[in-house]
């Protein structure tokens, strides 16, 4: 087998028990609900090629996208799953806050635990760089007299619950949405719809030729600093946006472990920190406990967000 030097590292850098343990026996998949190119799927990617070097097992990502409906296709298949880490979601923040709530009965009650969170997207909503409106204030008084098309990931997902919690803070509606399984440069240039709820990566290649109108990050993206925070819009729209590891809840312990520093190095790497440099994302390692806590912190945020739509 050959192996490529930054994944040969993580190998070696590993203590002899970890990779003599007896998990993994076999091959193991991640699980990405998206098509392949996104920040999650590439960093997944490179999570399983350190966990193969690692151990010696074939270690695949399969992407499983919902045609519009979200990650919940992909995060059903991990739950049905052997609890034995021989499958693993990478999943977005929705399948633990919004999965349990759509009436499938796999995934309620929620079946899955954090191995860690190593990702927080750069969400944006933008915009052609010629449409008649370039920031938020501008499309909130463009709506009140023209159509404008929202297109999104699908309705059930946390960024588009923030874009609709958005406007109707800022007083307007959209007049239609769609659900897209990709949202990049070819949606607004196709004019399929007016803005996009997306990550700041797919629009790079044409970042000249779109406006971010908000980011729905923390912080302002170093890639579109004129661009406000939805929070710094909203004050109450505050909601991290991440990705992690997900097993099922009856996992045990010692192959969580086995995931989680595999998972730690890889993030923590000098390729992938470049490979955050270049899209704006953060990348990271929040263990378990910690992720846990952030769940908890985002379902109360999440509920503030449900409610205002409800209204």
């Amino acid at each position: 087998m050959r192996f490529s030097l930054p994944a040969l590292a993580v190998a070696l850098a590993l203590p002899a028990g970890v990779a003599l343990a007896d998990y993994p026996s076999g091959p193991v998949q991640f699980v990405v609900p998206w098509p392949p190119g996104d920040l999650e799927d590439v960093l997944t990617r490179m999570i399983a090629e350190d966990f193969q070097a690692a151990h010696g097992q074939p270690a695949a990502v399969l992407n499983r996208p919902g045609g519009g409906g979200g990650p919940f296709p992909g995060a059903v298949e991990v739950a049905m799953a052997p609890a034995d880490g021989s499958v693993i979601g990478s999943f977005v923040i929705d399948v633990p806050l919004v999965g349990p709530h759509l009436g499938i009965p796999q995934l309620d009650p929620n079946p899955f635990e954090p191995v860690g969170i190593f990702l927080t997207y750069p969400f944006i909503l933008a915009t052609a760089a010629d449409a008649p409106f370039q920031t938020m204030t501008e499309l909130a008084a463009h709506a009140g007299a023209n159509p404008v098309l929202l297109g999104h990931f699908g309705m059930e997902l946390a960024p588009t619950a923030v874009s609709l919690a958005l406007a109707q803070s800022m007083g307007f509606e959209w007049a239609d949405d769609a659900a897209f399984d990709a949202l990049d440069c070819n949606t607004l240039a196709s004019g399929d719809v007016d803005v996009i709820n997306t990550t700041i990566q797919l629009v790079l290649p044409c970042l000249d030729d779109v406006t971010i109108l908000a980011a729905i990050t923390p912080e302002r993206l170093a890639m579109a600093p004129d661009a406000p925070t939805v929070a710094e819009l909203a004050s109450d729209l505050t909601l991290t946006l991440w990705n992690g590891l997900f097993v099922h809840r009856d996992t045990p312990e010692e192959v969580r472990a086995v995931i989680a520093e595999v998972a730690e190095a890889t993030v923590m790497s000098a390729r992938a920190q470049d490979f955050a440099a270049d899209t704006g994302a953060q990348v990271f390692w929040m263990g378990a406990e910690a992720a846990m806590a952030q769940i908890e912190a985002d379902t109360e945020a999440f509920g503030v967000i449900e409610a205002m739509l409800e209204d």
